[in-house]
């Protein structure tokens, strides 16, 4: 057997690397190290700007040069970059080492002291992390979350008026529309997304075991806890972490996976749901020309997107739990357990991509059968007992009926019975009941027994 050339591992990198791109901008390892060094360079600006040590500012001109270190970080950079880490077996040294290197090509070797001065690796790490999330949640998957919510509200609202029959336990129930029903899943997730919009990026920057002691050793006189907020905070955007150990204690991020991985749930249960509506027949799907839908059975369409999205989103929620376990523990002051796990936060959220790329995608392909609808409705008018016997016990306190127990009578009727329109109406025709209230049943029919469904979705997700 032939040796492979070089392959990608993982899925994401290989088959589905076109849905998930993007995200590769932030947490690969290239993404990662260009934020260390965003976060070494700004550091050396803002300690000039604060005038310590007898500094003054940079000039601007100076400053955008220095910043090209990351602004036009590319291929050379990174091989720099893993050139020198094989020297150094550590990679914030190298990317310190890098920061000093151009330091010297724009002729400021006498600032080179200021690179990576007084920081810990994860005054560096906790900060890089916290922009490339950021920025990927933000700018990536945000945008992708948002989408699939619009384009479910937009269905919801379209359907709003087409009557179903639920199905409680699976089995026939009262009837709803689809538009509410699907208007459920909008108005929950547009629950999480306000969680997770609400996400604080934080980041310490305090030293090695979050004292601020070595600052304090080279300049007593500084105000260091405010110097690194106002780095943090104004200069990077982010929250500042001020009591933390050695590391920052991840607790934003294990909430923020949380929200996410709550977020998928919810989406799971989505494409569980529609897949069920598509084999019920409520929905019929789109072909896409060329496609195949059975190796072996050419007049198949198969829900493949549902069924991708819902793998995906149990990948990335097996992920993001284990995320939030590890991430939330460090033995004493430090270990090294979060650096490992933290290189697969990428993983996570690209088979979270992957899954509302497949959503999005899988509701654009689908139509409604209203014609089954109303048919499976046609099929099913013991559901009307429930407002029968509703109806009946409200004319009982109004003193306009006798009935005893009447739901036991309509339990007699219908549990474990078809019966059609023409049965109905003979019941309610011999009912002890007024004649308004007789009326209104005899009007009714299980397409039109769906409550205030209609102006739920149209009130609650305009």
């Amino acid at each position: 057997m032939t040796t492979l050339p070089t392959q990608p591992l993982s899925p994401l990198d290989g088959r589905y690397r076109p849905a998930v791109a993007p995200l590769s901008e932030f947490f690969s390892e290239a993404g990662l190290n260009r934020a260390r060094v965003e976060v070494e360079v700004e550091w050396l600006i803002h300690l000039t700007d604060s005038k310590l040590f007898g500094t003054e500012p940079l000039p601007l001109e100076t400053k955008e040069k220095l910043r090209l270190a990351y602004l036009s970080f590319g291929q050379e950079e990174i091989d720099w970059l893993a050139e020198r880490e094989r020297v150094t077996r550590h990679d914030v040294k190298a990317v310190e080492y890098f920061v000093r290197d151009r330091l010297t090509q724009l002729g400021l070797d006498h600032l080179a002291e200021l690179t990576h001065f007084a920081c810990t690796s994860e005054d560096v790490n906790s900060t890089a992390y916290a922009l490339t999330i950021k920025r990927g949640v933000e700018d990536v998957w945000l945008p992708a979350f948002r989408a699939a919510i619009d384009k479910l509200r937009g269905i919801s609202l379209e359907l709003a008026d087409a009557p179903m029959l639920a199905r409680t336990h699976g089995q026939p129930a009262t009837p709803t529309t689809m538009g509410k029903e699907l208007g459920v899943f909008v108005w929950r997730l547009q629950r999480v997304l306000t969680r997770i919009e609400a996400t604080e990026y934080m980041a310490k920057f305090s030293g090695a075991t979050g004292t601020w002691s070595a600052h304090l050793s080279a300049e007593p006189k500084a105000a260091w806890p405010t110097i690194t907020r106002e780095f943090v905070e104004g200069g990077l955007g982010l929250t500042f972490n001020p009591l933390t150990t050695q590391i920052e204690s991840h607790d934003w991020q294990v909430e923020l996976y949380d929200h996410v991985k709550h977020a998928g749930a919810i989406l799971h249960n989505l494409a569980q749901d529609i897949w069920t509506y598509i084999s019920l027949g409520y929905f019929t799907q789109i072909p896409v020309a060329g496609a195949t839908g059975s190796s072996t059975m050419p007049h198949k369409i198969n829900p493949i997107r549902f069924e991708n999205a819902e793998a995906n989103l149990e990948i990335a929620g097996g992920l993001f739990t284990t995320l939030g376990q590890t991430l939330v523990t460090s033995r004493l002051q430090r270990d090294l357990t979060d650096s490992t796990t933290q290189r697969n936060i990428g993983v996570a959220f690209g088979h979270s991509l992957l899954a509302l790329s497949n959503l999005t995608g899988g509701l654009d392909q689908i139509a409604l059968a209203r014609d089954v609808l109303l048919a499976d409705l046609d099929g099913n008018w013991e559901v009307l007992a429930e407002a029968i016997q509703t109806v009946i016990r409200a004319e009982v306190v109004a003193g306009r009926s006798e009935i005893a127990d009447p739901y036991a009578l309509l339990k007699d009727l219908t549990r474990g019975h078809r019966i059609g329109a023409d049965d109905l109406a003979e019941f309610v025709g011999r009912l002890d009941i007024g004649d308004a209230a007789k009326q209104r049943l005899l009007a009714l029919t299980p397409a039109t027994y769906a409550g205030l469904a209609e102006s739920i979705v149209r009130s609650k997700l305009k």
